[in-house]
């Protein structure tokens, strides 16, 4: 199979996902450095073993509080490199990571200073509470981000919607305010020198900064901005609907094919939910589309929005666009209604480009004629892949590594991205592994929410 045009191909000379990474990485360093470093140079005279573990996790706590806030901050310049998803997960694990620190600092400090003072363990309890200013701030603070971190647990996250999950997290604001009273007043590394002071107030400065800007600010300039609304509501078949958007100066929106949106259709029935959908057409300067499926209560009664419809969009996020890849050739894999980014990224991507499109029968291959025209325009391949999910053809599982290489024998040569339902993604990047496709030439994000 050749790479026709790949020669017109533009491809970063450095991947914008190691520049992310490595960014976040050696900032995360810098601090645990200075962590240290203040946590030395600011010792507690007459301390126990305890005592001094307490203050070194203490402050990791107080780094870590700050990092969380950093990962779901939005911040477009690390959304683009690295992807919501992966931030997110990263925002779950380090909040796990977060949890068991507060709990070690607590016993640490309870167990260093009743040794100290020769108190029971209860006795030391109750004499913190009431006689240290800053210390009953921080038992509610890691009350509350325990009861939160429960919550969040998959077993617990599952039975709530996300906009229940949502309002009972922004708990984790008022811990983080409570937790930075606690260090104000009793966290000696805070006050113990013009440095520590300055240095402290920028992280929090900075951490808390992000998220006023990233969730808050950015998202209401840009409404208040493109004044987004509702022109065209399309069914595109009996369970599929697409919906057009248009506003002022989108040409000044930087959004990119591949990229979604949190959406909010402001009707009285619906303001208060956002969903997440991604771009069905590449942002053209003049008009947004998504295109979704009735999977659930919100994306089903999007047949009901009207035209007219005020629009609050939050966004665009994703790192799953065309200024990840390191290949002129292409392999684009959809599943589903998961064909909608993988729609939007044929429209803009140079060089060679073969679609395979896994569907149960052709009548639910959803735009497959907009695909098709798109193809024959750009000269790409597309292949609709067909069959129920049990039965497979000689060549093995439907996209499983001999199926994928008869179909796209030159595979290893490409960048592939994929997006479809999380059962056939996770088989398809099997597949991509068991061929020994390079990871850094796989591309594939959850389309979600922060839950």
């Amino acid at each position: 199979m050749n790479t026709p045009a790949a020669q017109h191909v533009t491809i970063p000379r450095v991947r914008p996902g190691m520049v992310g990474r490595l960014t976040l990485w050696l900032g995360l360093a810098a601090n645990v450095a200075v962590v240290n470093m203040l946590l030395v140079v600011s010792p507690y005279p007459g301390s126990s073993l305890p005592f001094v573990l307490g203050r070194f996790f203490g402050l990791h706590a107080a780094m870590i509080l700050a990092l969380q806030l950093l990962l779901i901050a939005r911040l477009p310049w690390f959304d683009r490199r690295i992807g919501m998803d992966r931030l997110t997960a990263w925002h779950r694990w380090t909040g796990f990571t977060l949890l068991w620190t507060i709990v070690a600092h607590a016993t640490c400090m309870v167990v260093g200073l009743a040794m100290m003072s020769g108190k029971t363990l209860a006795g030391q309890v109750v004499d913190l509470a009431t006689n240290w200013e800053g210390v009953l701030w921080a038992m509610f603070a890691a009350g509350l981000l325990l009861s939160i971190g429960i919550v969040s647990a998959r077993f617990a996250r599952r039975r709530l919607s996300y906009e229940t999950w949502h309002l009972i997290h922004l708990g984790t604001y008022a811990g983080v305010l409570l937790a930075l009273t606690h260090q104000i007043a009793v966290g000696t590394t805070f006050t113990a020198s013009p440095f520590a002071r300055a240095y402290w107030w920028t992280l929090w400065g900075v951490a808390l900064g992000a998220v006023l800007a990233g969730r808050v600010l950015l998202p209401l300039w840009r409404n208040l901005r493109h004044r987004f609304r509702v022109t065209r509501v399309v069914p595109e078949s009996d369970t599929v609907v697409s919906i057009y958007i248009t506003g002022h100066r989108l040409d000044r929106l930087p959004a990119q094919a591949g990229q979604f949106f949190l959406w909010r259709f402001l009707s009285r029935d619906r303001w208060w939910q956002a969903n997440p959908f991604s771009l069905s057409m590449a942002p053209d300067g003049r008009t947004l589309r998504l295109t979704a499926k009735a999977v659930g209560t919100g994306s089903a009664a999007l047949r009901q929005v009207r035209v007219g419809t005020r629009v609050f969009a939050e966004g665009p996020y994703g790192a799953f666009t065309a200024m990840h890849r390191t290949r002129p050739a292409t392999l684009l894999i959809a599943g589903g209604v998961g064909v909608t980014p993988i729609r939007s990224l044929l429209e803009n991507l140079e060089g060679h480009v073969v679609v395979l499109y896994r569907v149960r029968s052709t009548a639910d291959a959803v735009l497959a004629d907009e695909l098709r025209a798109l193809a024959d325009a750009r000269g790409a391949e597309l292949r609709l892949v067909t069959g129920p999910s049990r039965p497979v053809p000689p060549t093995g599982p439907f996209l499983g590594p001999d199926h994928l290489l008869e179909l796209v024998p030159d595979i290893r040569e490409r960048d592939v991205f994929v997006c479809g339902p999380a059962g056939m993604t996770s088989a398809v990047l099997r597949s991509l592994r068991q061929l020994h496709v390079p990871q850094r030439q796989v591309h594939t994000e959850r389309f979600g929410l922060a839950g």
